[in-house]
């Protein structure tokens, strides 16, 4: 198995919504997505100003994605197709995130998770260090790092 990450372009960003929409938990379609603002042309202005998407590839097959956005200092997107969970890819896409944001020189980062209790992503973050902080007024679960952890998860 080869895997390979690279920086996402805007003419990509129907891979990072057909990956986004093709997920089983936290799953929303393209309306769904628009209702809340996230346009292919939000998403495209995002990846090529204040921040940077990532796609992971297994064998030549797109099968991950994250999202990170400097100036709000978070990450925006992370999500693997199904069939391509637990290879691996959501911690790689993770460190490219988190990296990107630390360099970027971002203090205190966040993301937000639904607040489902069964959701994976809580087990998921926290096994990255990601600390839960609350709920976001669209009740999300609100997970942050400070740039102190940051460093330390990249020297390990």
């Amino acid at each position: 198995m080869t895997v390979a990450i690279r920086v996402a372009t805007a003419d990509e960003v129907p891979i990072l919504n057909a990956i986004r929409t093709s997920v089983r938990e936290n799953h929303m379609s393209l309306e769904q997505m628009a209702a809340y603002g996230i346009t292919p042309e939000v998403i495209a202005r995002v990846i090529t100003t204040t921040g940077r998407g990532f796609i992971a590839g297994v064998d030549g097959i797109d099968a991950a994605i994250a999202i990170a956005e400097a100036e709000a200092g978070c990450i925006y997107a992370m999500f693997v197709l199904p069939d391509y969970e637990g290879m691996g890819l959501g911690r790689l896409l993770m460190t490219e995130a988190e990296r990107f944001l630390y360099e970027a020189g971002c203090d205190n980062v966040w993301l937000e998770a639904g607040a489902t209790e069964e959701l994976r992503a809580h087990g998921f973050y926290a096994h990255l260090g990601w600390r839960r902080d609350g709920l976001m007024p669209d009740g999300q679960l609100r997970f942050v790092k400070s740039r102190d952890e940051l460093a330390r998860g990249m020297a390990a």
